[in-house]
């Protein structure tokens, strides 16, 4: 037995109107295969839905309805398929057009988040979620210099005994670590194994702000203020990231941790 549509069935299932679909049966472009004589309801088969497919895939290809009306009238089926082997090797050229415009639509877009992100970031506060991260904090070192950061990580796999320093790995991340008054630079590990000096960052949500060095205590003393008086925290240590800027230039990442 032969399944019939409604009018808003099969517009559904061609992703359209009921409206475009009775435009279609008025112009003569796809009628449907039974209309009620009483309630002129319009009824549809799968091989009307074939068609409305068909029709709406080639107006995507911008073909006027008359023209795609035409080429369907066509009495010669070579022809039919001739055209349609053409629609479809337009589709691929314009799907391939489509994403190379995508691509770059998509690297400008990046740029301009990049810009974004900065103009909103520097000098504001933002919340960013972390996982637990696992610092060694440096025994001597308190600030980040031109000596220091030079080789940054050496400071850290000298720290390591002999017998443990295949157990040691470090992001190429450098930070200042401040904790009841007293300040150390750290290292981010990787890897690690038991040793004096490694701390847990707790994971979750950090007040954040970018900063230059000028601003650097002002603004760890704002976010500590934000974290006391919006989110209610009195925070027991503080992170600065450093954030190389370009040849023996660096800034800042402050935060605070506000999940306790």
């Amino acid at each position: 037995m032969k399944k019939y549509f409604s009018v808003g069935e099969a517009a559904k299932a061609v992703h359209t109107t009921s409206e475009t679909l009775r435009h279609y049966d008025r112009i003569g472009l796809v009628k449907p295969s039974k209309k009620d004589e009483w309630t002129n309801y319009r009824y549809y088969t799968e091989q009307d839905i074939v068609r409305l497919n068909t029709v709406r895939a080639l107006q995507l290809m911008d073909l006027p309805l008359q023209e795609i009306k035409k080429v369907l009238e066509y009495d010669d089926l070579e022809k039919i398929v001739d055209f349609l082997a053409q629609a479809e090797k337009k589709a691929d050229e314009k799907i391939t057009a489509l994403q190379y415009s995508k691509s770059k639509i998509q690297l400008a877009k990046a740029g301009y988040e990049r810009k974004l992100q900065k103009q909103q970031r520097f000098n504001n506060a933002f919340l960013k979620e972390y996982p637990e991260r696992v610092i060694l904090l440096s025994d001597t070192l308190e600030v980040p210099t031109l000596d220091n950061l030079w080789n940054y990580l050496g400071h850290f796999y000298d720290k390591v005994t002999p017998a443990l320093k295949e157990q040691f790995d470090f992001e190429d991340l450098a930070g200042i670590y401040t904790e009841n008054g007293i300040t150390r630079l750290f290292a981010v590990c990787v890897r690690y194994g038991t040793i004096d000096g490694l701390k847990r960052l707790p994971k979750g949500k950090y007040l954040c702000a970018n900063c230059t060095e000028e601003k650097r205590e002002q603004m760890l003393r704002e976010l500590i203020h934000i974290a006391q008086t919006k989110y209610g925290v009195e925070p027991t240590f503080t992170v600065q990231l450093i954030v190389v800027s370009g040849i023996l230039q660096w800034n800042y990442q402050v935060q605070v941790y506000v999940d306790g």
